[in-house]
């Protein structure tokens, strides 16, 4: 990266983020294309680190990278381009969203990007579809501000002058750090806390002499089904030495919008009371979801002061969408697979490789199950020209009658092909309640 050689630029204006663990982040920049200047950068994030990795005018030679050449783009109104840059030669990546705005009452290009070191590329994969849409719903929230602030700039400029323009122009910054900061928190977050890729069974319960040593057999099938039932996304809370997901006072406090935001619905599995909930499948979760933001825009939209803007009020302000609805259900759907695997492996002796080994060959045949049932569906819809209509057929051809084996088979399949649950379940629009009855009557 020293071999940078940025070109002179007026100083950019810079935050930096104190994180509480290690980040994969070098910077987040937004910036946007001057007609006579090129490509300028309006601001840098940056975490607070003792070792400067880049200085500013390497973020911002980077950034101005990004909108390079996109003078003549040719988009639709309202359209967000995801651009993905691996800089080997400057030993970075960039992830970079360029959409159009109006800003200081010009129509322009803007481009709002986070830079990683190339090294974290293999990290950074799997978060991509999170990131995209957590910058996207930003780049939402950032044109309601500037139309917002453009109109109210034009009302100044009437009594106050033209020079007004650029400082009420300006204003979008702290709304966007607000915005940025949590996202740079979540990669530290990831980077610091994430589960490893590789598990020693010794240190789980699987390792037990026999099932309900350490915990209630049934606890420990909810827990298991659940978790496999909503795409292998967990919220695990209990008391330990660490505290795991608690406050200082013991409390488990659910980070509302966090959960709302995931593009999987969640498991919540409290080990103290040994208590099992899930999120509605992935159709109803995209479609709450959805409400959610919708519900946030509308009300950014109509707020009159920053503080109404604040992420905690706003999810309050729709009386049509009432985020405390009851998003955690007990687990309705009981499934033979998982019963079945707890049923044999510990029979298998404990301290042993048979176990991994045995729950390796269990977690392969899901998902050659869940890729048996893409290509079933793929052959009876014409790969999605028809609409399916033989479930039954496929739970009874596919050994899925139980509801809890169909809901794990199609969680992995939906992670292989996206939006396979929403193209089944989703047309029409089915609750989870009114889902569990359509299963039962094929």
């Amino acid at each position: 990266m020293s071999t940078l050689c940025p070109p002179p630029s007026p100083a950019v204006a810079k935050t930096e983020i104190a994180l509480s663990g290690e980040s994969p982040l070098l910077a987040a920049t937004f910036a946007y294309w001057d007609n006579i200047l090129g490509p300028r950068v309006r601001h840098i994030w940056a975490p607070k680190t003792e070792q400067v990795l880049l200085s500013d005018g390497e973020i911002t030679f980077l950034a101005n990278h990004t909108l390079n050449g996109e003078i003549l783009r040719n988009a639709e109104s309202g359209a967000i381009d995801v651009k993905f840059f691996v800089l080997s030669e400057k030993g970075v990546i960039i992830v970079s969203l360029i959409f159009d705005g109006n800003w200081n009452g010009d129509r322009s290009t803007y481009g709002l990007s986070i830079i990683l070191p190339q090294t974290e590329l293999s990290f950074y994969l799997p978060l991509h579809r999170v990131c995209v849409d957590r910058l996207t719903h930003i780049i939402r929230k950032g044109r309601i501000w500037m139309h917002k602030e453009r109109q109210e700039s034009v009302q100044k400029i009437v009594l106050e002058g033209t020079e007004r323009m650029e400082d009420q122009g300006q204003s979008i910054i702290p709304m966007l750090t607000g915005e940025v900061i949590p996202v740079m928190e979540l990669l530290s977050s990831m980077k610091s806390h994430s589960v490893p890729e590789e598990i020693d069974i010794a240190d789980t319960v699987l390792n037990d002499d026999d099932i309900g040593d350490s915990c209630h057999e049934g606890f420990l099938l909810n827990a298991i089904s659940s978790h496999l039932q909503t795409c292998g996304c967990s919220v695990v809370v209990g008391s330990s030495a660490e505290k795991v997901n608690k406050d200082s006072t013991g409390s488990f406090v659910l980070p509302f919008r966090q959960v709302m935001y995931a593009p999987y619905p969640t498991t919540h599995i409290d080990v103290d009371v040994n208590t099992v909930k899930q999120m509605p499948p992935c159709h109803e979760h995209i479609y709450n979801q959805r409400r959610y933001m919708r519900s946030e825009l509308t009300a950014f939209w109509r707020a009159t002061s920053e503080e109404d803007m604040a992420q905690d009020t706003i999810i309050y302000t729709d009386e049509s969408f009432t985020p405390d609805l009851n998003i955690f259900q007990d687990v309705l759907h009981r499934d033979t697979l998982v019963k079945a695997f707890l049923d044999q492996v510990f029979h298998l002796k404990p301290g042993l490789s048979l176990r991994s080994t045995f729950l390796a060959q269990f977690l392969l045949v899901l998902h050659r199950k869940a890729l048996t049932l893409i290509k079933y569906i793929e052959d009876d819809t014409q790969k999605g020209k028809k609409p399916f209509k033989s479930l039954r057929n496929l739970k009874i051809d596919l050994d899925l009658t139980a509801e809890g084996d169909l809901n794990i088979i199609m969680a992995l399949a939906e992670k292989i092909k996206p939006g396979l649950h929403s193209f089944i379940f989703g047309r029409p629009f089915y609750t989870s309640v009114q889902e569990r009855d359509v299963l039962m009557t094929f």
